[in-house]
């Protein structure tokens, strides 16, 4: 492989070439090498999986990925971005989102039981008919986000931010609202057997509990 640049050279002006052709190398790697590149620690032959040209692996890149049906049940996607993904009736049981972006997803009907997912952005993301069981979504955003017939049962919410959320016709059994933001959400037909709110913040909420069920 040829040199770069020389960089045991003295000269000013052969430097600032030096430095100007590891910087555009450096650029070209930042945005592609996420994706391009296996995960540490693995093996020179480890391959990966790939659904529709998604490598399924940690700080994935891949906005607007088709992965309708797609079987990720375990799959350890930290950090990744699947902004605006399809992801209908995806099977996720038990995958690691933590960090992720999902921002305008559309996880209709997907099986996200268990999933772990704190700290991830679910902004305007479509979970009608999501089942969510058990799942951990600590810190997560996901305002405006869509909850029509979802599944919540023994969900830990603790801290998420749901401000202007649409939550309607769900199962919140044993759901964990601790600390968290309910402003403007719309809230209407859920099952609320021993779901509870505590020090939630309900200001603008449309059909939100009682404050005598906020403890």
């Amino acid at each position: 492989m040829p040199l770069l640049c020389a960089l045991t050279s003295t000269g000013e002006p052969a430097m600032a070439f030096c430095v100007a052709r590891l910087l555009t190398i450096a650029a070209a790697l930042f945005t592609t090498g996420l994706r391009a590149a296996p995960p540490a620690g693995e093996s020179p032959g480890f391959v990966p999986m790939v659904v529709n040209g998604c490598p399924i692996w940690p700080y994935t890149r891949c906005p607007g990925a088709d992965l309708r049906h797609a079987r990720l049940a375990g799959a350890n996607l930290v950090g990744a971005d699947l902004t605006g993904a399809k992801l209908i009736r995806a099977d996720l049981h038990a995958a690691n989102l933590a960090g992720a972006l999902l921002d305008d997803a559309d996880l209709t009907a997907a099986k996200m039981n268990h999933v772990n997912a704190p700290a991830a952005t679910f902004r305007r993301a479509r979970l009608v008919g999501t089942d969510l069981d058990q799942a951990r979504l600590m810190r997560s955003d996901f305002s405006e986000a869509d909850f029509t017939g979802a599944n919540l049962e023994m969900a830990r919410l603790q801290f998420a931010w749901l401000a202007r959320a649409r939550i309607a016709g769900a199962n919140l059994q044993e759901a964990k609202f601790v600390t968290t933001n309910l402003r403007g959400a719309t809230f209407e037909g859920n099952f609320l057997r021993y779901t509870i709110f505590p020090d939630s913040d309900f200001e603008g909420c449309e059909g939100c509990p009682d404050k005598e069920n906020w403890k």
